[in-house]
């Protein structure tokens, strides 16, 4: 929605009213007292009062909680990265009054339902998030690899990842990515976003299911998205796994894959 653009607001404010006028005819109530409401707007866009919210203005929120994941204004996420930091290592400190009760085998299998399912959580929408924050996920990773195998801080922890055949958080991100892309997987909503690369000639491409880049106007917020990034990353998959066609065969080439790129194996 453009900065004072009415009609589209009052379009909003007309779909909220029917989804109350809705509630109400079914004996439900909207709880206004945890309505939220936010606008996403990039860092030199004007925020706040210069977009007339009319009635939402009283609504209106820096930072809005949305299927346990915190979105704030300029999508940096600065507040959910911190949120999954924090209880990512409470959880930690939790395993580790029963590691001895454990054998190895289920302790990783407790850091991974406990640990590495929150830094998996929604994660393709970390993409083109700034090293800082990643390395911040990336730290609480390291430290359930230190935890599972005695490391001491001191030690480099590269060659325990690679040891426990651990994808590192940037390429989980581009694994989830790419599952999304692979065949259907991906919501409609998001499937709609992709298209096959025509050629008006026969090439040997022409097989290897290359994706249509779209160009974006803006390197942050275009980059990121996911119809530019997911054809970008799909394009520089190898042919013989964009070509799978089996989805269990698919994820074990694509974490093989990516495994190898984030040590240096290829």
């Amino acid at each position: 929605m453009k900065l004072n653009d009415s009609a589209a607001l009052d379009s909003l404010l007309s779909c909220i009213h029917d989804i109350k006028l809705w509630l109400s005819q079914n004996f439900l109530n909207l709880n206004e007292a945890k309505t939220e409401c936010i606008i996403f707007s990039t860092a030199g866009t004007p925020n706040g009062p210069a977009l007339s919210l009319g009635a939402l203005a009283t609504y209106l929120k820096p930072a809005v909680r949305n299927l346990g994941v915190t979105f704030d204004c300029n999508m940096k996420f600065h507040k959910q990265i911190s949120n999954v930091v924090k209880t990512s290592f409470f959880q930690l400190r939790l395993l580790a009054k029963v590691k001895n009760f454990l054998n190895r085998h289920d302790l990783e299998k407790a850091i991974h339902a406990f640990i590495s399912s929150r830094l998996d959580y929604c994660n393709a929408l970390y993409a083109g998030l700034s090293q800082t924050s990643i390395s911040r996920l990336q730290l609480v990773q390291n430290a359930a690899a230190r935890f599972l195998t005695n490391t001491p801080r001191r030690e480099h922890i590269t060659p325990v990842l690679y040891t426990l055949h651990w994808l590192p958080v940037c390429y989980r991100i581009v694994f989830k990515i790419l599952l999304f892309v692979f065949n259907a997987l991906a919501p409609e909503y998001l499937s709609e976003m992709l298209t096959l690369r025509e050629h008006n000639r026969s090439l040997r491409s022409s097989n290897q299911l290359v994706l249509e880049v779209p160009r974006s106007r803006y390197k942050r917020w275009g980059e990121q998205a996911f119809a530019v990034l997911a054809p970008k990353l799909w394009n520089k998959l190898p042919p013989d796994i964009r070509t799978i066609t089996d989805i269990g065969l698919f994820k074990s080439k694509l974490k093989t894959h990516l495994f190898r790129m984030a040590f240096n194996m290829l």
